[in-house]
């Protein structure tokens, strides 16, 4: 397929600054609503992405997501809440970004244009042949995600991109490509408007997946989140008491201080009431 940077097109919407603001408004909540269809499109690709990668994590393998920008910030941002959520080690899914920590938070100059720092950056994790990586770019042809890619593939890793341009660059060299196009941006090549909605949803897809089939959940709790705060807490209690039928709320509140995870907590009540 030839490569369309349709995220650099023109957008239908010209002389914004003319417009009111609720019409602005409007305007954007309009195109957010084809995301959703988009990603529909491309369930087939993540469902495959998702299976195979979730067959080496159960071996022992690890995910890397790698980005620049915006697509490198959402990875970091979904690698960083499933040690939360699901109470999983953060080297098991891993963020790399163009340009390191810095780019979290300011743009670091042509750090997405270097093809061969992201296997620099990956090299300090020990990337191995269990392992898989995720390339991130709205536009498809970041070089530093290709670079990532091309050298994950000769080194023996699983290889999945997610991009927004049909037939792209990082595509070629994925051996699970995920290509959601949502059409140009509201703002001409304005990616982490659509383009950042779409990665967002399809990576919160992907690592939930992952956690589910990695059995990090029962019926449709958190059963190993980290208890980080009151509100988890209460949250853990309310999960023990709906699942063991347990009437005490301090009760059940110890056992969760006590063994550290619902999970564990509900084990011990089963055997204890």
């Amino acid at each position: 397929m030839e490569y369309q940077r349709i995220t650099e097109e023109n957008s239908l919407y010209r002389h914004l600054e003319t417009w009111k603001v609720e019409d602005m408004l409007a305007a954007m909540n309009r195109e957010d609503k084809t995301v959703p269809q988009a990603i529909e499109q491309v369930l087939p690709s993540i469902s495959a992405f998702v299976q195979a990668t979730s067959d080496r994590m159960l071996a022992g393998g690890r995910l890397f997501y790698v980005g620049a920008g915006t697509s490198g910030r959402l990875g970091i941002l979904d690698a960083s809440e499933c040690p939360p959520t699901y109470g999983v080690p953060p080297t098991l899914i891993i963020g790399i970004i163009a340009g390191g920590p810095k780019a979290i938070q300011q743009a670091v100059e042509n750090a997405e244009d270097n093809e061969g720092q992201a296997w620099k950056d990956m090299a300090k994790f020990s990337p191995g042949k269990q392992d898989t990586i995720l390339g991130i770019a709205a536009s498809g042809s970041t070089p530093y995600v290709i670079g990532a890619l091309k050298k994950a593939k000769e080194n023996g890793m699983l290889t999945g991109s997610l991009s927004c341009n049909p037939g792209s660059p990082v595509s070629s060299y994925a051996e699970f490509p995920i290509e959601c196009v949502v059409g140009p941006e509201f703002i001409t090549g304005s990616t982490r408007m659509k383009s950042g909605t779409a990665q967002k949803l399809i990576l919160n897809m992907i690592s939930t997946s992952l956690m589910i089939l990695l059995g990090r959940v029962e019926d449709n709790k958190m059963v190993n989140m980290q208890l980080t705060n009151k509100k988890l807490i209460d949250r853990g209690v309310k999960m023990i008491m709906e699942q063991t039928g347990l009437k005490e709320y301090e009760l059940a509140k110890d056992a969760l201080l006590k063994y550290g995870s619902v999970k564990n907590a509900m084990q011990s009540l089963s055997v204890d009431i």
